[in-house]
């Protein structure tokens, strides 16, 4: 995928940049593999706001996705084509099975239309096969990983993303994730060869507000510029911050308040991601000393 870019011709031009979409070979969906979505602007069922600063935004139908790549183990299926999605930042390709079923999965990167794709254990080492993490070669790269078998993919989704396989013992294989944690996985775990496309997403710049907008994002109200009735961090005089460690308008901690469950997956995360920048950090110290 290629940035492109705007001759500034307004001041927000200056920094739009946006994708080519040449690897876009279909413009319109499988219309049998999707369904119309109704938008809630971050609204739950008793209309009260849950999530802040959305609405709006652009019509969108949602892409059913494929994460479990487990329906047809061991049948062929042709890449028939690879198309936008408006849901992901990763683009999605078009699976034609040989029984004539049809599937959307995320479009691994180097795979193109006319390709042959295969599932299940006995499925060749091939970049876009989903294989079960037991049947990986050490060392290789997947994602779409599930976290219970038969479940769907969870984990290296979005455009990008790819977790290496680090070591295989008992009922679990060890991987290393983006972040740069590591963790056990049930081997039973499905996972696909390869990274995702679309490597250049997280580079691309939005530009101006409108585009936003049309993403279904409202604007955002830094908490210090509002009153002291209005936030935690508000009033005070001119633009003081007031040493106030960052909060949300209900007074909760924000900016780093940890909310994932030790109880439950505590004991399969074997290297933190948060401890692993810090042995980074010090390890570049010792070795500029």
């Amino acid at each position: 995928m290629a940035i492109k870019s705007y001759n500034p011709y307004t001041p927000s031009r200056r920094f739009i940049q946006v994708a080519d979409f040449s690897e876009i070979t279909k413009t319109k969906p499988e219309s049998t593999l999707t369904v119309g979505q109704r938008k809630k602007g971050g609204r739950n069922n008793t209309g009260q706001i849950m999530v802040r600063h959305r609405g709006g935004g652009a019509r969108q139908s949602y892409r059913l996705i494929d994460f479990k790549r487990r329906e047809f183990w061991g049948i062929p299926a042709k890449v028939a084509s690879i198309e936008y999605d408006p849901n992901r930042n990763a683009r999605i390709a078009l699976l034609a099975y040989a029984n004539g079923a049809k599937r959307y999965i995320p479009h691994p990167l180097g795979v193109k239309v006319g390709d042959i794709l295969e599932s299940g254990p006995k499925a060749p080492i091939k970049t876009g096969n989903a294989l079960p993490l037991e049947d990986m070669p050490l060392g290789s790269y997947v994602h779409a990983v599930e976290l219970v078998p038969g479940r769907g993919a969870i984990m290296a989704r979005s455009a990008g993303s790819q977790v290496q396989v680090m070591a295989k013992e008992g009922c679990f294989v060890t991987l290393r994730l983006p972040s740069g944690e590591v963790r056990l996985v049930p081997k039973e775990c499905m996972a696909t060869i390869g990274q995702v496309g679309n490597v250049e997403a997280n580079t691309i710049t939005i530009g101006n507000a409108g585009r936003n907008r049309h993403l279904g994002w409202r604007p955002y109200v830094r908490g210090t510029a509002m009153n002291a009735v209005d936030h935690p961090l508000g009033g005070g005089r001119g633009k003081s911050k007031g040493h106030n460690i960052p909060r949300s308008p209900w007074n909760q901690p924000s900016k780093g308040l940890k909310t994932r469950s030790k109880k439950v997956w505590g004991w399969m995360i074997l290297q933190d991601r948060r401890k692993t920048k810090v042995l980074a950090a010090q390890q570049t110290v010792e070795g500029a000393k």
